[in-house]
This record gives C-alpha cells, structure tokens and sequence, in this order.
C-alpha cells in the first residue's frame, strides 16, 4: 500500500518530469526564444504558466501545453493583457465547459489573431519589428501635454495590422499602463515612456516581470544603475541588442 508521503513523491515527481517535458517543447517550439533565453529561465516560465494553467481549471497535458506556448507568443502574463481580452474571456469562463473546449477556443482564436495580425510567416510582425529598429534611430514628435494621443499614434504607425485588430480602447489601456509603469521608475521624457509601451506592445505588457524577458526586469531593478535617464537608456540599448538578434534569427533587415 501507498502512503501518503510516497505519494505526495510521486505526485512532485510526475510533476517534475512534465515540466521538463514542457521546457524541451517550448525549445522546439521557438528555438530563437530558447536561444536567447536559454533553459532556466524557461523552466521559470514553464513554472509560472502551470500554476496560472491550474489556477483556470487547465490541468491536462494539451491545454496545460498551449497555455505555456501562449506564453511564448503573448508574454507569460497574456492572461491579464488587454491587448488580448479574448484569452481572459475564455479563461475565465469556466461555466463554458470541460478544460479542453476552452483550449479549442483559445487555439481557434488564436489562429485567427495570428492570421490578421503576425500575417503568412510572420511577415506583419518582422516589418513591425523593423519598424521599431527604425524608429529608434528617430526623434520623436511627441507632445508631452497629450502623450497618450502620441503614443497611440506611434503604436499605429509600428504595427498598424496589430492596432487595427486589437482595437484603440486596448491600446489606450496598454498605454495608461505603460505611462503608469514609466511614472514609477521616474522615466518622465516622452521617448522613455514610448519606451516602455513600445515593450509592452511587444512582449506584453507584464514585459518588466516576465521571466521570458529577463534582461528588461533586470535593467529595472539593477542597483548600480540610480539615474533614471540613465537606467532608460540602458532598457533601450539592451531592447535594440535584442531586437537586432531577433531579426538576424529570421533573415530580417535591422529596419523598414
């Protein structure tokens, strides 16, 4: 007979293995991500993903699995994204049915968000990308008095395929956090709030604390860096390094 010991060892031992199994799916899955990110902070992910999994009801290997590739392609925290309200609605509706027909919603909406908007091979989304690489090297008209506004306007220009699908009521949403978010590591310059929601349209807009995305929490939070002007110029340096990586993986020209 099993004791209750044993079994609690087995339990965490099952555990274990899955989420391993997990982490060598998610390399396969996006092998640029890994490389940049490698297997432990992946493993960190994988962790955080299958405690949100369950905390909605998903706790079978395939939406337990597609809630972690979300992750890979939304941000870990997609789930209270609002550029993404469809995944919260069917998250949380767990009156919809078993776990796995909210998977099947979930994958069905998110081939047809994909299909609109990172386009045939991702092409809208290595042209966005290239348009950030381009903007960086850009001044910024930005009227500090109506940042919102600007920066609405800015996000439009970027990735015009993603803002027309997700809509002006979500960006202005991701944009009142990303001023908020600036606000708090006294970023005051509108480039550096453009920064940040520039990120956050990118990786998400929990991008400061993603384990995906190590590098920007660890800019944030450094010690050895005390100027706020400062610490932003390095977030930038450390985003154009990345995004200059991420277009080198796919065969993308650094702008457009």
């Amino acid at each position: 007979m099993i004791r209750s010991e044993q079994m609690q060892t087995l339990q965490v031992s099952v555990r274990r293995g899955f989420a391993e199994a997990m982490v060598a799916h998610l390399a396969a899955f996006s092998p640029p991500l890994f490389r940049a990110v490698g297997a432990t902070a992946l493993r960190t992910a994988v962790t955080l993903g299958m405690e949100r999994a369950s905390g909605y009801g998903l706790t079978q290997r395939g939406p337990v699995q597609l809630y972690l590739e979300l992750m890979l392609l939304f941000g870990s925290h997609f789930d209270r994204d609002p550029q993404y309200p469809w995944a919260a609605a069917i998250l949380n509706d767990l009156a919809a049915g078993p776990q796995m027909r909210r998977a099947e919603q979930l994958y069905a909406q998110t081939r047809r968000y994909r299909e609109q908007v990172a386009g045939p091979d991702d092409a809208y989304t290595m042209a966005a990308l290239g348009r950030v690489r381009a903007l960086a090297a850009t001044p910024l008209q930005l009227d500090p008095r109506d940042l919102a506004t600007g920066l609405l306007r800015e996000l439009h220009a970027v990735y015009p395929e993603k803002a027309a699908h997700v809509g002006d009521a979500a960006l202005a949403g991701l944009i009142h956090k990303a001023i908020t978010g600036a606000r708090r590591q006294q970023f005051n310059r509108p480039r550096e709030v453009a920064l940040v929601a520039v990120l956050m349209l990118a990786f998400g807009h929990g991008c400061g604390a993603d384990p995906l995305y190590p590098w920007i929490g660890r800019t944030l939070m450094d010690p050895r860096i005390t100027d706020p002007q400062a610490r932003a110029s390095r977030l930038e340096r450390k985003a154009l390094t990345w995004l200059d990586h991420v277009l080198a993986e796919f065969g993308a020209p650094a702008s457009a």
